[in-house]
């Protein structure tokens, strides 16, 4: 076969395998999507199956409490009234004058402060919808900005790993090179692959820690590659302004609301010692020559042995009136607390981070440098070279987890306590 036929050969076989692989990278682009930070709050925020059910919790607790304070429903009686079931007029509507056929209608009146203490408990249920349905929005908010965090900087590790192991790889050539002519020891060659070793492991991690992060983002975003875009999230917060958000939290909002139904339990409790009334209008309908007949009737309830019945459901009710209001109060210090301890990891975070970038980080660097100039001037072993710069790969690997764990700890805080929070 000519050699002009060999190439034809060889570049219609290129041609064929190109073909796949092209359609392979069009449908991984296809299937990627590149989503920012900002963008997968926002995605967070609608169409959240859990938030829609929060929302529909919500606008049934309103549409509850439009009838809460409303009137019960009126009663319809109807019936035969005095029928006698005895002697010669036995069984005969129309034999004797009280007998007749009833019909009437009667109305409950509850007393004024049931009505409103009914009112004011359907409107703490609307409260404490609506404060659960803002401490799921926070949990998502929350859980999407770290899931998209986690898969920004597992993408900026894994990209630097990936770097730093192919530079590695070019001393390899150069390390059997110097093996064959009996510069350097066997056992070098066995040193090299192992940093080698160290970086793939760290890789495999990463590559693992991506896919988690990739699959907590789907929770929350269309498409099933997503990638993160853009630039990360700020790493600082303001500790002051946040702590004057405290009071805002949803999970006091929750409380407040809480303790509002118990207050409205026991206004309603209270509510039963004073009477309620009721009002009846009845039809008679006789014998013709008796004449038709119209009863109006009107009724009381009287609270009578309440130290028995009502007292008792009244101080059950202000009981856990109080205890709603110390669980408040404990909860607020639970928030300040937590809010403290992530204020405080976060300070952590971001001095470590900080501490690794400007300290370690020229150190490693330097280290590297003089190794290689050392070598280069035949003062070093390559061995030594290789360890510097694997040991400067995996501190600039390190020093972006503690980036995360910095960034992460700041969009929690502001996610949780602040600005970021709907």
């Amino acid at each position: 076969m000519s050699s002009a036929r060999s190439a034809r050969v060889r570049f219609m076989n290129w041609r064929i395998g190109w073909v796949p692989f092209s359609a392979l990278l069009v449908a991984q682009a296809a299937q990627a999507q590149s989503v920012g930070y900002e963008e997968t709050l926002a995605a967070a925020r609608a169409e959240q199956p859990m938030l829609e059910a929060g929302a529909l919790r919500v606008q049934a607790r309103r549409d509850a409490a439009d009838a809460a304070d409303e009137l019960p429903d009126p009663r319809v009686r109807a019936g035969v009234m005095n029928l006698p079931v005895t002697g010669p007029a036995a069984f005969n509507p129309y034999a004797q004058l009280p007998t007749q056929l009833a019909v009437g209608i009667e109305q409950e009146i509850p007393n004024l402060a049931r009505r409103r203490a009914r009112y004011g408990l359907a409107g703490s249920e609307i409260g404490i919808a609506e404060a659960r349905l803002g401490l799921s929005e926070r949990s998502i908010l929350a859980e999407a900005g770290t899931a998209w965090i986690g898969l920004y900087y597992a993408q900026q590790r894994l990209a630097l790993a990936r770097d730093s192991l192919d530079s590695l790889r070019d001393f390899v050539p150069v390390a059997v090179s110097a093996v064959a002519s009996g510069s350097a020891r066997p056992a070098e060659s066995l040193a090299i692959r192992r940093e080698l070793l160290e970086i793939e492991d760290a890789i495999t991690r990463i590559e693992a820690a991506r896919a988690a992060a990739r699959a907590r983002l789907q929770r929350y975003i269309a498409g099933s590659e997503p990638v993160a875009a853009g630039g990360a999230p700020q790493v600082t917060v303001d500790p002051e302004e946040l702590r004057f958000a405290l009071e805002a939290n949803p999970e006091l909002r929750l409380a407040d609301a809480e303790q509002r139904r118990a207050e409205a339990a026991a206004d309603l409790a209270r509510a039963e010692k004073r009477p309620d009334f009721g009002v009846s209008v009845t039809y008679g309908h006789r014998n013709p020559d008796f004449g038709s007949v119209i009863s109006v009737m009107g009724s009381v309830t009287l609270p009578i042995f309440t130290d028995r019945r009502q007292n008792p459901r009244i101080a059950a009710a202000e009981a856990d009136a109080a205890a709603a209001s110390a669980e408040r109060v404990d909860r607020l210090r639970a928030i300040r607390a937590r809010f403290e301890t992530d204020l405080a990891e976060w300070r952590s975070a971001l001095q470590q981070w900080e501490r690794a970038r400007d300290q370690l980080l020229p150190l490693a660097r330097d280290r590297a440098d003089l190794e290689t100039a050392s070598f280069a001037a035949g003062r070093a072993d390559l061995v030594e070279v290789i360890a510097a710069k694997s040991a400067l790969a995996l501190l600039e690997l390190e020093i972006l987890e503690r980036e995360q764990m910095a960034v992460e700890a700041a969009a929690t805080l502001r996610l949780t306590y602040g600005e970021d929070r709907p």
